[in-house]
């Protein structure tokens, strides 16, 4: 047997056991996303479009607080509206484990563009990274 194949096998008779997908994931080294990622993703994307800095700077870890002051975020945020016009809402926020982080997407619409907010959390729910991306660049990263 192949060594694909004998995970399979494993993975079908753990199933059968009982065993939870998340358990599965945690053995084989592939732990599943911080379950609060798509709530902590829409509270950072609310406290974006409105205006509220320091409670976004606030969930930042330690290296972000460093290298992102309130007025930085603000300019970003600034720069993203004046090229696409009023934030309108965002769509449903996927998130995947990768490594130590869980990285969250979540399409942001726009009056004339949209986007998506890539955050990154830490198990500790703090942000290790923050970025509002094309759609296009999103896709390729």
């Amino acid at each position: 047997m192949d060594p694909l194949e004998a995970v399979a096998a494993a993975v079908r008779q753990a199933r059968e056991a009982g065993y939870s997908w998340h358990e599965i994931r945690e053995v084989l080294g592939n732990p599943s996303p911080l379950p609060e990622a798509g709530d902590l993703a829409r509270v950072v994307i609310d406290d974006l479009a409105h205006a509220r800095w320091a409670d976004v700077s606030a969930r930042f870890d330690a290296t972000m607080r460093d290298q992102l002051t309130n007025e930085d975020l603000a300019q970003g945020w600034a720069q993203v509206a004046g090229s696409a016009g009023a934030y309108r809402s965002h769509g449903d926020t996927g998130a995947v484990r990768t490594g130590e982080f869980t990285t969250t997407n979540t399409p942001l619409s726009f009056e004339s563009g949209e986007f998506v907010a890539r955050i990154a959390f830490r198990d500790d729910q703090t942000i290790a990274g923050l970025y509002i991306l094309n759609p296009d660049a999103a896709a390729r990263s």
